[in-house]
């Protein structure tokens, strides 16, 4: 039996002559940088040679540190074994222990190798995948020089891509119904009494060369019927190989590498010409690899000729609007895809899903038009249609304009039924009926969309309403039915009447708007129960008095009255030394700061009436000195103010003491003594320190105001301290007697200057 190292274990080429690794792996390595696809135009791109192949993979390889990982993980998923990755290396004219480094884990530590060019063509020779982001792959497809505009013909965009994920790849497996050809590279393996392994390359003819058995025709053939041809003809050399159980060898077939067909696409396409694409790619493929059609091409009747013959015509509205993909077929070499120049052209604009120029087959109507736009959209106005014609040249009258418009009326269409035209099933049917219409090339269709609520008729309402607004008008309108878009009146809203402002008859006068009051009764609570019982927030009752009915005109402005003096309750917060602290709510607005006192139950024996913090929150106002006791004392005194909502009341407890802070020998706090004055309490913390700013000293009171000593060529006035006051003393600013300085100096030379000038002039 010959082994897989032996010459008859060499995987033959073409010729059935032995191949060197060197030259296996130029072959490898030109079918790897072709991308699985060799989408580049033949007129643009060159097959590239040995040399420049090497050194272009060889760049990809050092590029991308994660090809050990990946080539270690390929061999791993493949699951062969050692032994049977040898014997392949081996048919195929590699070194058997090539991938050696790569059939087991990586050592701890280890640095991963290196692999090369060879090792990279050698996984490709045992069929196994190759990432294409790993590879330096051109696959001929237009790179745009800066963002093209979108086309208004419908479809032209979607195949103007810069990707090549569409296309198929070379090396993968193939569909069932896939027939083999000349160029398709298949792996044989062969076990059980025997382990070998082949690569065999379909030669020109149809045959491959398997050793031992000798030539097998595969052409045409799929990989089922192929199987069966193998039973045969390895039979005849290998006893073992038979069907059933009793089989001692056994094989596998599959397809390591598909060809690269080489088809030419012509028309209107971006790109035209001759490409090399994968045995597996489509009419839809060889499109995309020319760059897309052009503004001008026939996207309806795209033909495909085989041996100058039609053998398929490709609809791509199919493709692009339901994603029917029946008619692309699988192309073979010598394949003709050919794009004409387009038919009818019909430019659609408005309120439809999709507005575009579309083409249309011969029958088709204004109706197929629509369904191809994706019908219309929520906002048309499904009344009527204009089409734009343009006019016979025989037609056009000195200065007349060259278009016609066609008024083509709508109406509803009965559910169920479905408009008639040549409609693809599973399209959704249109919502309207329309005349059938035959649509010349160059026609514009506008579908109108409804006008902005500002430009239809409309009323307002405002005042206290949940939603204010205006609102869409309709023949027949009532103020109830305005009131309930609104969502009803708000809490505090007058039921007794509304104003309503409307639009003049007569405007000679100037006048504006002519008013009316109309009534309103409790019907127009919209929040009840199921027996019909209000159940919204409380409010001045108002009985169902049977207020009529109030019709509405365009333009009407609906004004909701607030009751006369509605207010929601208004809270003060009290806190601090009262007998209950909390937040009351007043009851008129002209309650007063003794009224809320009282009711908090009056002051505790803590208290400290002077010192009383009182913060008004309106108009951010702030503290308010006030005078408490006073207040008491005299409720009808100016002292006694009137609350306002927020208002903070802080009664602070008796402090029978003074703190004394800042620039002082003695920080801390002297006990008050009535009569006493500022340098009293300075002397009981030590007096001022080296670096006290005497002139600056403040007083905080209890009650937050604050008072700064202040000293004029009449004396002193210091502020005299109360219980619970703090006194503070600022520390000097050393840069100013050093400012003072300089500036008696600057004086002082300049006045030297001035004396020195005087005495030059005078002499």
């Amino acid at each position: 039996m010959t082994t897989a190292g032996g010459t008859a274990g060499l995987a033959p080429g073409v010729s059935g002559s032995i191949q060197s690794p060197g030259a296996t792996a130029h072959r490898a390595l030109r079918t790897l940088l072709l991308g699985g696809l060799l989408a580049a135009p033949c007129a643009a791109s060159q097959v590239p040679s040995p040399a420049q192949a090497q050194s272009a993979l060889q760049q990809a390889v050092q590029q991308n540190p994660g090809l050990p990982d990946m080539i270690r993980q390929r061999l791993q998923q493949s699951g062969l074994t050692a032994e049977q990755v040898r014997a392949r290396l081996s048919a195929s004219g590699y070194a058997p222990n090539l991938l050696d480094a790569y059939l087991g884990a990586a050592a701890p530590g280890q640095g991963a190798p290196a692999p090369g060019a060879l090792e990279l063509s050698a996984i490709q020779a045992l069929g196994l995948p190759v990432e294409q982001s790993y590879l330096p792959i051109d696959s001929g497809f237009i790179r745009t020089r800066g963002a093209s505009p979108a086309s208004r013909v419908f479809g032209v965009d979607v195949f103007h891509r810069s990707t090549t994920q569409f296309l198929p790849l070379l090396s993968g497996p193939v569909p069932p119904d896939y027939r083999l050809g000349a160029g398709d590279q298949l792996v044989l393996i062969l076990t059980g009494d025997v382990e070998l392994a082949y690569t065999l390359q379909v030669t020109r003819e149809g045959f491959m060369l398997i050793p031992q058995v000798g030539q097998v025709f595969v052409s045409n053939l799929t990989l089922d019927q192929l199987r069966d041809v193998l039973f045969a003809r390895l039979g005849r050399v290998y006893s073992g190989v038979k069907r059933g159980p009793g089989a001692t060898t056994r094989f596998d077939i599959t397809v390591a590498n598909v060809r690269a067909n080489q088809v030419y696409v012509v028309g209107e396409v971006t790109q035209p010409g001759a490409y090399q694409i994968s045995s597996l790619g489509t009419a839809l493929t060889a499109l995309y690899a020319a760059g897309g059609v052009t503004e001008r091409a026939n996207m309806r009747d795209i033909v495909v000729q085989r041996a100058g013959k039609t053998v398929a015509t490709l609809d791509l509205y199919d493709y692009l609007l339901r994603g029917e993909t029946r008619n692309d077929i699988r192309l073979e070499t010598g394949d003709v895809i050919f794009v004409p120049v387009h038919g009818t052209r019909v430019d659609l604009a408005g309120a439809v899903v999709r507005p575009a120029v579309y083409e249309l087959k011969r029958g088709q109507s204004l109706a197929d038009l629509i369904q191809a736009a994706g019908g219309f959209r929520p906002d048309a106005a499904l009344r009527r249609v204009s089409v734009y014609r343009l006019l016979a040249a025989a037609e056009r009258g000195p200065g007349a304009p060259p278009r016609a418009v066609i008024d083509i009326p709508l109406s509803p269409r009965p559910l169920g039924k479905r408009e008639t035209g040549n409609v693809p099933p599973g399209d959704p049917p249109l919502s309207v009926s329309m005349p059938t219409l035959a649509l010349e090339d160059g026609d514009s269709v506008v579908v109108d969309a409804v006008k902005p609520l500002a430009g239809q008729y409309y009323v307002s309402i405002v005042g206290m309403v949940n939603k204010p607004g205006a609102y869409p008008w309709r023949e027949g309108m009532t103020l109830r039915d305005l009131v309930l878009l609104a969502r009803g009146p708000t809490v505090g809203a007058s039921l007794n009447e509304a104003e309503i402002a409307r639009l003049p008859a007569d405007r000679a006068g100037g006048q504006l708007a002519t008013t009316e009051r109309v009534p309103l009764d409790s019907t127009y609570l919209f929040e009840r129960d199921s027996l019909g019982r209000y159940v919204g927030p409380p409010g001045v009752p108002y009985p169902a008095k049977g207020a009529p009915e109030v019709p509405l005109k365009p333009y009407d402005n609906v004004l909701i009255l607030r009751q006369p003096e509605f207010d929601f309750q208004r809270t003060v917060i009290v806190t601090g030394q009262v007998r209950f602290p909390g937040t009351y709510s007043l009851r008129t607005k002209t309650d007063r700061l003794a009224d809320v006192i009282a009711r908090g139950g009056g002051l505790t024996r803590q208290a400290y009436a002077d010192g009383i913090r009182f913060v008004r929150a309106v108009d951010n106002v702030g503290r308010i000195n006030v005078n408490l006791a006073g207040a008491l004392r005299d409720t009808t005194s100016s002292s006694n103010i009137i609350l306002q909502p927020g208002d903070s009341i802080e009664i602070p407890e008796y402090q029978p003491a003074v703190k004394v802070t800042g620039a002082v020998n003695s920080p801390g706090s002297v006990l008050w003594k009535k009569g006493e004055d500022l340098e009293y309490y300075l002397e009981g913390a030590g007096g001022f320190s080296y670096r006290a700013e005497k002139s600056k000293v403040s007083v905080r009171y209890a009650n937050g105001e604050v008072r700064t000593r202040r000293r004029s060529i009449f004396g002193a006035s210091d502020p005299k301290p109360g219980p619970g006051s703090e006194v503070f003393v600022p520390v000097r600013d050393s840069t100013e007697r050093t400012n003072y300085v300089a500036l008696v100096g600057a004086v002082a030379q300049i006045l030297a200057s001035t004396v020195a000038i005087i005495v030059v002039l005078r002499r």
